[in-house]
């Protein structure tokens, strides 16, 4: 990765998974069932805090997801803080929607939850030496918050801050970078025949009037979501995958090689059970 160019590497959730409404096998890295813990299968928080090293000692940053919006419902939260979360009209806790059976939805009108969190991401940087965050679903989680915790963090070390989210308002609350989804669609809408090249330049066009100066656009083929649910960059974009690549790294903007790309994945990845590239 190192000899590609890469500078940050981002992991995805490696804290435990929740068991109780799990999905599949493996189960959903975004159901944080403790928010400072490791995974067991993935090794120890000494391991960890290894292989950062290691990765800083190779000239390269590392960031990891932040699942900020929920937990998985058997997180000690639920049973310790049942006032943190959403409720409904019966007084029960409820999913951030329908789909999403497995995690249960925080409530950031309450400000010790917001404490809580603050000083979770506070403990990572400080314990791990991580530099920074991807932030899942950010636009569901109040700008404010957002602010108010990059504030924080910033004031330990200038960390750096990815948000799963397009809108340029992120920028304004402290994120470095943001999801350039609409790019991303444009270009699948393209290799159907559906979209025209020229509306890239439009495109972004459009992005250098609603962005803030020196904000950040992720720039990519396929992720983790896109993969495991609409298949494998060359499935979609077919003989145009490689020009599109060739894109993501030349546009203005900073690229994403998801997991397997590297290799040249031709294929779905199962989300939720094994599945080796």
């Amino acid at each position: 990765l190192k000899e590609l160019g890469v500078d940050v590497l981002w992991f995805m959730p490696i804290q435990p998974i929740g068991m109780k409404n799990r999905k599949g096998s493996l189960g959903s890295p975004y159901s944080i069932r403790d928010y400072f813990g490791i995974n067991p299968e993935f090794g120890t928080i000494e391991d960890f805090k290894k292989l950062v090293c290691k990765i800083h000692d190779n000239g390269m940053y590392v960031i990891i997801d932040l699942v900020a919006n929920h937990t998985a419902w058997d997180n000690p939260l639920i049973l310790e803080h049942p006032h943190w979360y959403v409720h409904n009209r019966d007084g029960e806790i409820v999913l951030p929607n329908k789909r999403w059976l497995d995690v249960a939805d925080l409530n950031y009108n309450n400000p010790e939850l917001r404490r809580y969190m603050i000083g979770m991401m506070e403990w990572w940087i400080r314990e791990t030496g991580i530099d920074g965050y991807r932030c899942d679903v950010a636009e569901l989680v109040p700008g404010d918050f957002w602010s108010e915790a990059i504030n924080q963090l910033r004031k330990i070390n200038p960390i750096f801050m990815l948000a799963e989210g397009e809108a340029p308002e992120l920028h304004a609350n402290g994120f470095n970078m943001s999801y350039a989804s609409k790019m991303y669609r444009l270009f699948n809408r393209i290799a159907k025949g559906h979209a025209d090249a020229s509306q890239i330049h439009k495109y972004l066009q459009s992005e250098w009037n609603n962005y803030p100066s020196g904000s950040m656009r992720m720039r990519f083929t396929s992720n983790h979501d896109e993969n495991a649910y609409r298949g494998a960059a060359s499935e979609r974009l077919g003989q145009g995958a490689k020009a599109f690549a060739v894109l993501t790294f030349t546009l203005p903007g900073n690229p994403l090689i998801y997991n397997g790309q590297e290799a040249g994945i031709s294929k779905k990845l199962k989300f939720f059970d094994k599945d080796q590239i």
